[in-house]
């Protein structure tokens, strides 16, 4: 059965030329160049997202040298390829920096409403980027110990240069580390571009606003979820499909949502989170040294040195011969 919409309008029949013409003459009047920020804008002066992507990128090979382009550094040419690197940063973000200040937003609403600049945009975009390039070294100092926490929490992980090169859940952090630095000097868009480009690569989806101390380590990765107002403590371990969800959040008397409220759970030192588990909710805290199991959904704090466990339901096994319940699987213990 075809499911593709009908063609409509003079272009059946005409000849290509013809087609486009109206097609265009139709499209014309669905773009507003206004340079106000309206869902129908014109995407004119805007930030450029491959070149906000190349920088992330080139900052990425700065933080894990050979991990996102080919290269065969001596030990004595490290200086210059960190200084290459970081001038081509420079090069490929300052320029967008100062394309996305100008969506700077006074109010906590989502209705758009942009306020001025006091700063120069260009000068203000030299600001932001001599901030990044000051920040990365204590962003290396992290990583580092984003890869033993992986190397030491998972057995497969047999080298810290596997750990380094093939990691998804390294790679989504590392990114985020450098978006977040952004998130804080109050620079629009670009850092969702990162982290948009991010979740595409890795399958990890954390908000550029997320908080996220030492030591994180996201084992297998795909499906995670960190919301913006997540903090998470150090030597936290999460399993794949984890959501650090928004319970509900409220609205302004527009009806728009409220921004830049809390609405994301907290997670203290040392936790562990288990496949598929969901956890909502700005009042919600986990506390430390507590561990969540797999499945389980949860809206509400619970103390440190907690074992959460979902119920297990009853597993009914059957063959040709014969039908009997499976015994469910041991509780947790540490």
């Amino acid at each position: 059965m075809n499911d593709r919409p009908p063609l409509r309008g003079p272009c059946i029949g005409d000849d290509i030329e013809h087609c486009l013409c109206q097609t265009v003459a139709r499209l014309r009047g669905l773009y507003v160049d206004t340079g106000d920020d309206r869902p129908d804008s014109l995407l004119r002066d805007y930030p450029d997202p491959t070149r906000v992507i190349e920088a992330l990128r080139v900052l990425l090979d700065a933080m894990f040298p050979g991990r996102m382009f080919p290269n065969d550094i001596q030990g004595d040419e490290l200086g210059v390829f960190l200084m290459r690197r970081l001038s081509l940063a420079w090069h490929l973000l300052r320029p967008e920096i100062e394309k996305a200040l100008p969506f700077r937003t006074r109010t906590g609403s989502a209705s758009g409403e942009l306020s001025p600049l006091a700063e120069d945009p260009r000068e203000e975009s030299l600001r932001v980027i001599r901030a990044l390039c000051e920040s990365l070294p204590e962003v290396r100092t992290y990583l580092v110990d984003d890869v033993r926490a992986a190397y030491e929490g998972d057995p497969a992980a047999l080298t810290f240069a596997e750990v380094q090169l093939a990691y998804p859940g390294l790679l989504a952090i590392a990114s985020h580390r450098i978006a977040h630095l952004l998130y804080l000097q109050n620079v629009p868009i670009i850092p969702r571009i990162m982290s948009e480009w991010t979740h595409t690569q890795t399958g990890v989806d954390i908000h550029p606003g997320a908080r996220i101390g030492r030591s994180l380590f996201i084992d297998h990765a795909t499906g995670v979820v960190i919301g913006e107002t997540s903090v998470i403590g150090d030597r936290v371990k999460l399993y794949q499909g984890v959501t650090l969800g928004a319970r509900s959040f409220p609205l302004d008397a527009q009806g728009n949502p409220i921004k830049h409220i809390r609405r994301h759970p907290t997670v203290e030192d040392d936790v562990v989170i288990y496949a598929n588990a969901t956890i909502l909710g700005g009042n919600t805290v986990i506390g430390h040294h507590s561990t969540i199991g797999g499945n389980v959904f949860l809206t509400h704090s619970v103390p440190p040195y907690s074992v959460v466990t979902m119920e297990h339901a009853h597993v009914r096994i059957k063959n040709a011969h014969q039908e009997f319940e499976a015994p469910p699987p041991p509780e947790f213990e540490i």
